[in-house]
């Protein structure tokens, strides 16, 4: 008894913390997104489907594209990490990549919303090397710059993953089929990223989940409509008080990253069922 009370008390307050944080929260999301002034109902629903569609179909593109973006990035630089052979390059990958992770998302989307701007530094760049012309000049302050924020910023994280996760792997099946002729390439697609495809899906559920949740970055760069249901929950609540409408567009956002949620755990429980 003595043993179980101590290790009751060990888990408390983590148990405590969970609970007041994320399952009091997560509860008066689901209420609130069913309260209506006269009573419970889905009107809150029916009037984000009638006022977000949109934006919903757009979020989920975004976040999607992204993701895509994220694991082909990931993969080359973890590839390289793993297989490359000039170590000058090998030693200054290593050391540029992981910068992102240190930086806000706030800070991301400044940066970028400077970057990718008409008249920002990627534009200037491109006209002082006379590769456009000042008339062929635009601005990336749309889909385009969300996405590209997004990568930027979640990228290393997942490459962090797989790089660990490919430095772990017995080197002997790389050396055989670089001895058999096998191009790095190949040696990637068919014989690395199928051993470390569990750690590549974790990663990129992760950054799915935490590119639901991101505000600033669409707020900074995407003020044109659609634009991602986090600003749609900001906007609702800030100028109007709907707590109803955003409530509910925080249960679709919920619901979208529980499907990919539950889509990574049947893979992983099929994976060990084998």
């Amino acid at each position: 008894m003595s043993r179980r009370f101590i290790g009751f008390a060990l888990v408390l307050p983590a148990l405590a913390t969970v609970t007041l944080f994320f399952v009091v929260p997560l509860l008066g999301a689901v209420t609130g997104a069913f309260q209506t002034e006269a009573g419970f109902g889905i009107e809150n629903f029916v009037k984000t489907y009638e006022l977000y569609r949109s934006d919903v179909l757009f979020t989920l593109l975004i976040v999607a594209t992204a993701t895509v973006v994220i694991a082909a990035l990931s993969t080359a630089i973890a590839g390289y990490l793993t297989l490359g052979s000039n170590a000058l390059a090998i030693n200054l990958l290593r050391w540029l990549y992981r910068w992102p992770l240190f930086i806000p998302f706030i800070v991301v989307g400044q940066i970028l919303r400077t970057f990718l701007a008409k008249n920002g530094m990627m534009n200037n760049l491109l006209l002082s090397t006379d590769l456009i012309t000042p008339l062929q000049t635009t601005s990336f302050l749309d889909w385009r710059g969300i996405v590209i924020a997004f990568a930027w910023k979640q990228t290393p994280f997942v490459a962090l993953l797989l790089a660990g996760a490919m430095a772990s792997l017995d080197r002997g099946t790389i050396e055989a089929a670089r001895n058999l002729g096998a191009s790095r390439l190949r040696i990637l697609v068919e014989i690395v990223l199928p051993q470390v495809a569990p750690t590549l899906m974790v990663g990129l559920t992760l950054s799915f989940v935490t590119m639901m949740s991101v505000l600033s970055v669409p707020l900074m760069i995407n003020a044109q409509s659609p634009t991602m249901i986090t600003a749609d929950m900001a906007f609702r609540i800030n100028a109007y008080g709907d707590y109803g409408v955003a409530n509910a567009l925080g249960l679709i956002s919920l619901a979208m990253t529980g499907i990919v949620a539950w889509f990574y755990l049947r893979q992983t429980m099929r994976e060990n069922a084998r």
